[in-house]
């Protein structure tokens, strides 16, 4: 699962159309201005896997994200910094050590054409390019700028599958808590989830304990947003990513801030979960 991904499509919710967009965008913006791009040039978001790219004239690329080997011409090469790559030389992205999602930069950006403002491949309505395929081929923007040479983000530690630390991830309770029983706003401060194999870019699920409704009946379709956890009638809480749906039927007990989703976006499956509640939850 390879996809072109910029800033995402801003401005369109209203209309049924979700953000898309890089899953972590500290990284993929790392990745921009270390190769001297804009703030909005799309590039190629990878998934646990990687990719391989052949160039048809010379490029300056960074790979960023998750932790991953990178190869120009068979020969290992930098991770996080600018590289430099030969025309028609075969640049390998290596599969994930560490995080989930790697991010390919290229100077110029990858310039297929936007659609409503954005190259951003989004896989719940099918807009943009559709995912990589073996012999794709994209076409790349004029390069803008000369490669950063000094760059730092600050990155936290992620937590891998079996190491025995959880991800915490911050939760501002609401606006549907109030559906909910003590016992289950009690388990959201206490309870611990495992990621499940079956996240995507829509949604990070989740396995372990339920959550208990105080409410039976349906809730009407009402505005999603990024980082809201909703909770299906499973009672296991899923957090939306960029791929969400607008709009959905199951309540929201709260919402985790955005400039935590790149954590989630990068917590592999199996990686212990759990909440830090932000403030008292109604009722709670």
């Amino acid at each position: 699962m390879t996809t072109v991904q910029d800033g995402g499509r801003v401005g369109f919710a209203h209309v049924g159309v979700p953000r898309a967009g890089a899953l972590d965008a500290a990284a993929w913006g790392l990745g921009n201005r270390l190769v001297g791009n804009g703030p909005r040039a799309a590039g190629l978001e990878t998934t646990v896997l990687g990719c391989a790219v052949r160039f048809t004239r010379p490029a300056v690329v960074a790979v960023t994200g998750a932790a991953c080997a990178v190869r120009v011409g068979g020969r290992p090469a930098a991770w996080g910094a600018p590289v430099r790559v030969p025309r028609g030389a075969l640049l390998e992205v290596g599969a994930a050590t560490y995080g989930v999602r790697s991010y390919l930069a290229v100077g110029g950006g990858i310039a297929v054409d936007p659609v409503l403002g954005s190259r951003s491949t989004d896989l719940l309505s099918g807009l943009g390019p559709p995912p990589l395929a073996d012999g794709a081929r994209l076409p790349l923007g004029d390069p803008e700028g000369p490669p950063a040479a000094v760059d730092a983000q600050p990155y936290p530690p992620l937590p891998g599958a079996g190491s025995g630390a959880a991800l915490a991830l911050p939760i501002v309770p609401g606006p549907r808590d109030d559906w909910f029983t003590p016992g289950a706003l009690a388990l959201l401060r206490t309870g611990t989830w495992t990621v499940s194999p079956q996240s995507n870019r829509i949604g990070l699920r989740t396995l372990g304990p339920p959550l208990e409704r105080a409410r039976d009946g349906e809730l009407p379709s009402e505005g999603m947003v990024s980082g809201g956890v909703q909770v299906p009638p499973d009672g296991r809480p899923v957090i939306f990513l960029a791929d969400h749906p607008t709009t959905g039927g199951y309540p929201v007990i709260g919402v985790v801030p955005a400039s935590s989703l790149s954590a989630a976006a990068q917590a592999p499956p199996g990686t212990p979960l759990r909440f830090v509640v932000l403030r008292a939850p109604r009722g709670g």
